[in-house]
């Protein structure tokens, strides 16, 4: 991800940007922006001279340094009999080679092209086994051999607060675990961090945690300014602990500060990289958008932002929504501009080309973009994967661990359902390990679960074997669990928060996964609190009762609040009871042998009316 060939990890580090009065406008310490200036681009028709740009744009990677099996690592594309089709993607060997071969496409059709790489946010956090036991500093060393040149945060990035996240950007050993690498100093990111919209509570909106802009001056002297933020949501979709002491702005007031900061300093082309997105009619990765007009077809958040920022702005790279789209809308100017999202996970990736003219601005006419699968027969880069496998070795013993057994698939995060097979045998497992707390039942909320379980994933076991590995990226997180008691009415009212208050509007319902214990039915067709039919809530198979007490287990995400669920806040008599990777190893463990494998649940829980 990068503007020239991957290449060698630079641990050097680059010096934080200033903030407020003191922004600098510093050329990116790049290979691209090292190299003699390349011969001026031919003219375009009523441009003047026109300097081709490349923009290769990720989002979502949360660290998959590997392709992810099953339904989660999978893209929809038209087949050759023009009927959608699926398709197993990812792996960040294998994206880096792809992006290679974007650039020499783009260099050969002009010698002039400048090329950058960037991303929108989430590259970091819910991450793998090979990534996480190393507190990702894995996926930033094969992030700089792939050659990204600049990022904005996401909401992941801040999965364990705001510390953890500048120890990421600036470097050092982490203050728990130490060195990843016994005698061996991590030194920080060799890309910059953006975060235009997050500040210290204590500190102005004006001094952001990390640069809230980056520039790139290119070769001819024409520079690109980045603006990067997160979704302001961002408090309800981490650990509320983990942000209490931040503040997130309004994405669109954030934007258009800084818009017109860079405007005053002369850059004229702005690209702003924000983690907040949307969705698109279509099943394909590559589904036209803009088939009925322009933003036909997309929906949530991001249409709003894009259509009320700021007219500096020329596109949007997005992310969050893990939807891959490339779509057309309008600014207040009414000029349209790009909004595109790639996939998540490294499955696919965005390929944007751009002309500026001899003012520096970007020629919207000239805006290309398209979304590219980064399919399984594509032969893994060198360098990232020696990266990739220097690491995997350092943590192959514990990953290798069976834990379990399957008879079949159980789709998790990739399934098409609302209620998963592979959320009935986490919220199961959580009861069974919860029960000394006097668990009833037990919630699990959608991201709670990173990826499905699938038969054929195993390794050197066996086919139908869980290694620890494939159980730690299931549920990453390793959060705590908490066990609290509500009464029947807060129950329900927990069940309604799924399709109410913040969550009436989401592009996805939150519907949480649910333990053998609870039963109710639903009605998509209606609108918010509504769509959960009244007198069908059933736990252990009686109607629940307003005025009983039940206890149910969630993740500490959840009891704090998260996605949106401000009634688990209420909870009385909490017991911290374990955590929520270790319930789901030991249920395995307990439930499953290579004689008795854990069958596919019917994931009947929920009736959908």
């Amino acid at each position: 991800m990068h503007g020239a060939s991957p290449r060698p990890r630079s641990r050097r580090g680059l010096a934080a940007l200033g903030i407020g009065a003191a922004f600098a406008l510093v050329p990116a310490l790049t290979p691209a922006a090292a190299s003699p200036a390349a011969p001026a681009a031919s003219a375009a028709p009523g441009d003047g001279r026109a300097t081709p740009v490349q923009l290769l744009a990720v989002n979502d990677l949360h660290g998959n340094l590997d392709a992810v099996e099953g339904p989660a690592g999978s893209v929809t594309r038209t087949g050759s009999d023009g009927k959608p089709e699926t398709v197993q993607a990812g792996g960040v060997p294998r994206l880096a080679t792809l992006l290679d071969r974007s650039r020499a496409d783009a260099r050969a059709k002009s010698r002039a092209t400048q090329s950058l790489t960037v991303a929108a946010g989430d590259m970091i956090g819910g991450s793998p086994l090979l990534s996480a036991a190393f507190h990702d500093e894995p996926t930033v060393e094969a992030l700089e051999t792939m050659g990204l040149d600049v990022s904005s945060v996401g909401n992941h990035e801040f999965d364990e607060g705001p510390d953890e996240l500048l120890r990421m950007r600036r470097g050092g050993c982490h203050p728990k675990d130490g060195c990843a690498v016994e005698g061996k100093r991590y030194d920080g990111t060799s890309f910059p961090y953006l975060a235009a919209n997050v500040h210290r509570k204590k500190d102005p909106a004006d001094k952001p945690l990390l640069p809230p802009y980056w520039v790139k001056k290119l070769p001819n002297g024409e520079r690109i300014g980045f603006i990067g933020l997160t979704t302001k949501d961002t408090p309800s979709a981490v650990s509320r602990s983990m942000t209490e002491d931040l503040s997130f702005e309004d994405e669109v007031r954030t934007i258009d500060r800084y818009a017109e900061a860079l405007d005053r300093r002369g850059v004229k082309a702005v690209v702003t990289l924000l983690h907040e997105g949307g969705d698109r009619a279509g099943k394909e990765y590559d589904a036209d958008c803009d088939a009925k007009g322009p933003a036909s077809e997309l929906t949530g958040r991001i249409k709003g932002i894009a259509s009320k920022a700021s007219p500096k702005v020329d596109l949007f790279v997005s992310g969050h929504s893990h939807e891959p789209y490339v779509c057309t809308v309008k600014d207040p100017a009414g000029q349209p501009r790009k909004v595109t999202q790639a996939a998540s996970f490294g499955r696919t990736y965005t390929d944007l080309r751009l002309s500026l003219d001899r003012e520096g601005e970007v020629v919207r006419r000239s805006v290309s973009a398209r979304n590219h699968v980064v399919t399984r027969d594509t032969p893994a880069h060198p360098a990232v994967s020696r990266v990739v496998e220097k690491w995997r070795d350092r943590s192959a013993k514990l990953a290798n661990e069976p834990v379990g057994h399957v008879a079949a698939d159980i789709p998790g995060r990739g399934s098409d359902a609302l209620e998963t097979p592979l959320g009935d045998v986490l919220t199961d497992g959580q009861v069974e390990a919860t029960r000394g707390a006097g668990a009833d039942l037990a919630l699990l909320n959608w991201g709670g679960m990173r990826a499905d379980l699938v038969h054929k994933a195993s390794g050197q076991e066996g086919d139908g074997v869980v290694t620890y590995g494939e159980a730690f990226q299931v549920q990453p997180f390793d959060n705590p669990l908490v066990t609290m008691t509500l009464t029947g009415e807060q129950l329900v009212q927990v069940l309604r928060e799924q399709f109410s208050g913040e969550n009436e509007n989401s592009t996805y319902p939150q519907v949480l996964q649910l333990s053998d214990a609870l039963r109710y039915e639903a009605d998509l067709s209606r609108k918010g609190a509504a769509r959960l039919l009244d007198g069908t809530v059933r736990v252990k198979g009686k109607p629940v009762d307003p005025n009983g007490k039940y206890r149910v287990t969630v993740n500490d995400f959840l009891a704090q609040g998260g996605n949106g669920f401000p009634t688990l806040r209420e909870g009385t008599e909490r017991v911290n009871s374990g955590r929520d990777l270790g319930a789901f190893v030991d249920y395995l463990k307990k439930n499953t042998s290579p004689t008795r494998p854990l069958a596919r649940p019917e994931a009947n829980r929920i009736t959908f009316r």
